[in-house]
């Protein structure tokens, strides 16, 4: 960590009144355990929403489930877990990160009880619900924390470089690791990583993370304050909140609703395609009623004093398309991820265990590449790495649909090659677009980036999943997930100042 990084993070946030600035009360803690408590938590969240895609089967045969059952337990805490993600921000942004972290901590910690000890699909399919609900005030409490972390714009930059890796990292630990533990053990050992995290986490964050800072209501003249009344952080005077003046927003409880409802309808109708065609009735009732749950959602939202997701917060092009290229970049690795488990055990005749052994040169390079992808952020901008990590992938996608599914191919020339261009490229995707996606918002206000964010990474799977499966086959899957890729390509040097 540089050295004056390194004193910021030691003195704290400023408060500025006119020319006088002074620490705000408590000192932060040394920030690299904090980021690396926070880092651990993001993996795992996603890690769980993948834990059960492996074991699914066993978990079938163990309760006498349905395929419809089964894919509503797969999709249980993702549903949730998208649907209340712009809530969970709202709650961060006005009670505070670090105190909304370890709410849903304590949920998520007591749904990972509950799942591996339930004795019928109920009690598991609600254990699963919670879990998601625990994540969703989580993921962007932890977003809200790094912000305090991290006050210098350039270090929160590079931060929020390496955050952007951490989500599909943990996808691909979920699926590695899953397999293993159902090839060795029961699948209710795959509740035993967020089980563990949960345990240590909950002592040490109020050790290490910094207490939240007061709101801008009770330091009007803060960098906060400011920041809201500034009529350049929106069209319409108002800052990314909606709230005029630097008040704490109110909590927007119709709003929260709607989106909720629409969000989880609309994902859970797409989930259904994977079973039912889409002319069918179960299919197109949850997509009608989220739609029209959506649309009502916006309007209502233009005529709220605080709205929940404010209008102008998407009007900046640098943010609306880093979060597409997270969306983008999320379901293309998790399309690779379905795919290539069911052709190889399916077509290739390889155990769970060696099909989740396929995917660890997936994980070594992108791990390797998230190390460095930073570094070309700080140096290129987040626009250029995006937009070459975008490049990258849709030439591991496209490897993979040329020779990946030919079975007669040998996997070291014919898979292998696609499994490693693809994380490179999504390394540097994932880095530069979390960057685009969160910069220049309010400090007060990350908690709502933290959100959109991350409901972006968790619905845009979901809707171009079910979209690219509707193409027509594997191969001609992942060739239009390869074209979506090369589309949006040219469409980041929008995003560069």
């Amino acid at each position: 960590m540089a050295t004056e990084e390194g004193r910021a993070i030691e003195q704290g946030p400023l408060t500025t009144a006119g020319d006088a600035a002074e620490p705000l009360p408590g000192p932060a803690p040394a920030a690299r355990p904090a980021f690396a408590l926070l880092g651990c938590l993001q993996v795992t969240l996603i890690f769980t929403l993948a834990s059960v895609a492996v074991p699914l089967p066993e978990i079938g045969r163990r309760f006498g489930l349905g395929r419809e059952e089964l894919i509503l337990l797969s999709a249980a805490y993702g549903l949730a877990f998208a649907g209340l993600l712009l809530s969970g921000g709202r709650l961060a942004d006005r009670y505070g990160g670090r105190r909304t972290l370890l709410a849903g901590l304590l949920l998520f910690g007591a749904a990972s009880v509950a799942a591996p000890l339930a004795p019928a699909y109920p009690p598991l399919l609600a254990a699963r619900f919670a879990q998601g609900a625990g994540a969703a005030l989580v993921a962007p409490a932890a977003m809200a924390v790094l912000r305090t972390l991290f006050p210098a714009p350039p270090a929160y930059r590079r931060a929020m470089a390496t955050w952007g890796g951490l989500s599909v990292l943990g996808a691909t630990a979920g699926n590695l690791l899953s397999g293993v533990i159902s090839a060795l053990l029961s699948w209710r050992w795959a509740f035993a990583a967020p089980l563990a995290v949960t345990a240590l986490a909950l002592p040490l964050a109020p050790r290490l993370l910094p207490a939240d800072r007061p709101r801008a209501r009770d330091f009007p003249g803060s960098l906060d304050a400011r920041a809201a009344r500034d009529p350049s952080g929106s069209p319409d005077g108002r800052d990314l909140s909606g709230s005029p003046g630097g008040r704490v927003p109110r909590l927007d409880l119709p709003g929260a609703l709607l989106a909720t409802a629409g969000i989880v309808a609309v994902s859970y109708g797409l989930v259904l395609t994977d079973a039912r065609p889409w002319s069918s009735a179960h299919v197109l009732g949850p997509l009608s009623a989220g739609g029209a749950l959506l649309v009502v959602f916006a309007v209502v939202e233009r005529r709220t004093a605080d709205p929940l997701l404010p209008p102008g917060f998407l009007r900046d092009a640098r943010r609306v398309l880093g979060l597409v290229a997270t969306a983008l970049t999320a379901a293309g690795t998790s399309t690779v991820f379905v795919l290539f488990s069911l052709h190889l055990q399916q077509e290739r005749g390889w155990s769970a265990l060696s099909a989740s052994a396929a995917f660890v040169p997936f994980a070594a390079v992108l791990l390797g590449c998230g190390r460095v992808a930073g570094r070309f952020v700080a140096r290129h901008g987040p626009a250029a790495v995006t937009g070459g990590g975008l490049a990258a992938g849709a030439a591991g996608l496209g490897l993979l649909a040329l020779t990946g599914f030919d079975a007669e191919v040998p996997y070291g020339y014919g898979v292998l090659p696609g499994l490693v261009l693809l994380p490179a490229g999504a390394a540097a995707a994932f880095a530069g677009a979390a960057v685009l996606a969160t910069d220049r918002v309010p400090a007060a206000r990350t908690g709502l980036a933290g959100g959109v964010h991350n409901t972006a990474m968790e619905v845009g799977p979901t809707l171009l999943f079910a979209l690219l499966l509707a193409a027509g086959g594997d191969r001609a899957s992942l060739a239009a997930a390869a074209g979506l890729f090369a589309l949006a390509v040219p469409l980041l040097r929008l995003a560069r100042p």
